[in-house]
């Protein structure tokens, strides 16, 4: 009976290992992506202030009138 103990001991600290290893790589892969999305929306902040200033300098242009020679 206690080697029986011992495999099923074994067992669950063979499935804690596998279990430990597989939450750091989860946790790794996680940062990694939070890096990628942090990039993304800075990214995404550069584009809309571009887009609101290229906005703001199309306000201030004349007028698209017909040439004189209409």
């Amino acid at each position: 009976m206690t080697s029986e103990i011992e495999k099923r001991i074994i067992a669950l600290e063979e499935t804690a290992a596998h279990q430990a290893k597989v939450i750091e790589e989860l946790s790794d892969q996680l940062a990694e992506q939070w890096k990628v999305v942090e990039q993304t929306r800075a990214k995404l902040d550069r584009l809309t202030e571009r887009f609101l200033s290229l906005e703001e300098q199309s306000l201030d242009a004349p007028a698209i009138t017909r040439p004189p020679h209409y």
